[in-house]
């Protein structure tokens, strides 16, 4: 491989000289750039990072964490952390925990080890139940800061972007109130983790303080349950319940096409809303209302955050939260 010094040598100027031309420093004059700059093309230069991170002890890499590949919530939140990574100058390594304690466990202690600058992740499932927090707190002790999102550990002191899972559900469930629907029932296969919790309680708060009906609450357990079977059993034996408020997806998709197959009329008679994607709504007919949680802007906020404080602060020092605003979209599955 080509070097800086062989570089320089061959120009006859300086290693600082050819270096801080290569990067554009006002300091070196414009003919002086273009020399270096055309000589590093001749030769295919590449500048050896692994040097660079050991001199200025920053990768300049970030290490990215996330519970599930295949949630497109989460895909679109990794997207938003790439782009906004880039423009910085960083690089993203990321680690799939597919909801396991351990393997989040691993991934942090991995990347730990002199390979990133901070971490940006969503807490596995396994973690949230077991309430697992040690490996996060000594990640940030040993100066490496963490920015969690969406699923968040609340003791452990670092920088957050969630969205208001309480308020989205609450007021989502008013919005179906305001139909004069009067048997709503709350679907969730996402009851373990704080934010499924979270959306109940939304959903709880609206139907007590309306005091038409009783709260209706539907739980799917992820590795026991059919969720398709469940859900289409639940809605034939309640044929009173009018609309569907889910706190997943894949709960919200199944119900309104289960609701189609027991003949019943969407939106005139049955209604549904969901936590989900605009992609999510593309593939219903009718097309699914939704609450959109905005996930590109998760991302972007989070990258932000990250490396504004790997750039001027310590680890743990004057921690904040972003909160997200959700939305809701109106589609064809509502009044």
């Amino acid at each position: 491989m080509v070097t800086l010094k062989q570089l320089a040598k061959e120009l006859g100027v300086s290693i600082s000289t050819v270096s801080k031309a290569l990067n554009n420093s006002e300091e070196i004059g414009e003919d002086t750039v273009r020399r270096v700059k055309e000589l590093a093309e001749l030769y295919n230069y590449k500048p050896n990072k692994v040097a660079l991170s050991l001199k200025n002890n920053k990768t300049k890499t970030i290490g990215v964490i996330i519970p599930n590949i295949l949630n497109r919530i989460l895909a679109k939140v990794l997207f938003g952390i790439e782009i906004e990574a880039a423009k910085h100058g960083y690089n993203i390594i990321t680690c799939i925990s597919n909801e396991s304690l351990e393997k989040e466990k691993q991934s942090l202690q991995l990347l730990a080890n002199g390979s990133v600058d901070g971490f940006i992740l969503s807490v596995a499932e396994e973690t949230q139940i077991n309430n697992e927090i040690e490996h996060f707190k000594k990640t940030i002790s040993q100066g490496l800061p963490i920015v969690m999102f969406d699923r968040v550990a609340h003791d452990v002191m670092c920088d957050k972007v969630i969205v208001d899972d309480f308020d989205a559900m609450y007021n989502a469930t008013k919005s179906l109130l305001k139909e004069k629907r009067k048997n709503i029932v709350f679907i969730s296969n996402i009851n373990d983790l704080s934010v499924g919790k979270l959306r109940e309680r939304g959903y709880n708060k609206a139907i007590l303080e309306h005091g038409v009906q009783e709260p209706l609450v539907l739980k799917i357990k992820r590795k026991k349950d059919d969720h398709q079977k469940k859900i289409k059993s639940f809605l034939k034996k309640n044929r009173t319940v009018d609309a569907v408020i889910a706190a997943d997806s894949s709960s919200g998709v199944i119900a309104l096409n289960t609701a189609i197959n027991l003949g019943l009329k969407v939106p005139k008679e049955f209604s549904v809303i969901a936590f989900a994607s605009k992609s999510d709504s593309n593939h219903t007919i009718p097309k699914l209302t939704t609450i959109r949680q905005h996930a590109k802007e998760i991302g972007v906020s989070a990258a932000q955050m990250l490396i504004t404080r790997m750039q001027n602060l310590p680890a743990n020092a004057d921690v904040k939260t972003k909160i997200v605003k959700t939305s809701i979209v109106k589609n064809k599955s509502t009044l």
